[in-house]
């Protein structure tokens, strides 16, 4: 399940996969694309609602509806991140002016793209299985395991419709590396995580989305250097809530991730795979 706009002890929705995002949907009936990233900037061309857009890169910019990122298109203006529908409220690209998609301990990349089976089996069975794109229990569009749709009827998976279990689960597989990504872009040299660990967490920013993770204690905490197991147990438990109130799913799947995080593994993921 994907948790959508919620603050602080609740959640927002989810990021896409690929880092260069292409496709994305504009959600505005009529947005404007700018020469710049603000609403100062002169208007350069307008999208219509359901017209994709690639993305090239994201800078800041003028804050709309609390979000102030924009989104440099492939038609080389930028349009608010806001009207832009990439499934989360954090970076999907490269930021503009960079080479990496946001400077965190491991921008070498020398950090686990992927996950462990114990992590990958832990999302799969808190997500849940569909086979066909059908809305998840906060209304959002989603399909194998948890995989949220960027294109109507999700259009932009590669495998065929109905999905099994196990196309679900290379979905799953293919859309894991831009959470890792995400979660090593926010932290710094600082953590040591083991596998088990990278795994919690990942499947903690595939639940609440990455950008409620860059902003989140947990991270500032981790960055601090902080005992990681203390972390984990304090500050996980506490992303239990959607649309205003606390479901079970989420307290039963911070649990495993506390569980998960803290059972001992000698494999290293970040800030070095090993």
């Amino acid at each position: 399940m994907k948790i959508a706009a919620i603050t602080a002890a609740a959640v927002l929705v989810i990021g896409s996969f690929i880092p260069s995002a292409s496709g994305y949907s504009i959600k505005g009936d009529v947005v404007n694309c700018r020469s710049g990233p603000g609403t100062s900037y002169g208007v350069k061309k307008t999208y219509k609602k359901g017209q994709n857009v690639s993305i090239s890169c994201q800078t800041t910019g003028t804050s709309v509806s609390g979000n102030n990122i924009w989104d440099k298109t492939g038609d080389g203006c930028y349009v608010a991140d806001y009207y832009v529908y990439t499934g989360t409220n954090g970076y999907v690209a490269k930021k503009c002016g960079s080479t990496s998609g946001g400077g965190g301990g491991s921008s070498s990349g020398s950090y686990c793209k992927k996950i462990n089976s114990a992590g990958v089996n832990l999302i799969a069975k808190s997500e849940g299985f569909v086979s066909r794109p059908k809305p998840d229990p906060i209304g959002l569009p989603t399909v194998g395991y948890g995989h949220l749709c960027q294109k109507k009827n999700c259009a932009e998976v590669k495998y065929k419709f109905p999905l099994t279990t196990t196309t679900g689960k290379q979905l799953l597989s293919d859309d894991l590396p831009k959470y890792t990504k995400c979660l090593a872009g926010y932290l710094n040299s600082k953590p040591k995580l083991n596998d088990n660990q990278w795994a919690a967490l990942t499947s903690w920013v595939f639940n609440v989305g990455c950008g409620n993770a860059k902003t989140s204690t947990l991270v500032k905490r981790l960055n601090k250097g902080d005992n990681p197991n203390t972390v984990a147990a304090q500050e996980l438990p506490k992303w239990r809530m959607a649309g205003g109130r606390v479901l079970q799913g989420l307290v039963t799947r911070r649990a495993a991730e506390v569980k998960l995080f803290k059972t001992a593994s000698s494999k290293q993921a970040y800030p070095k795979c090993s």
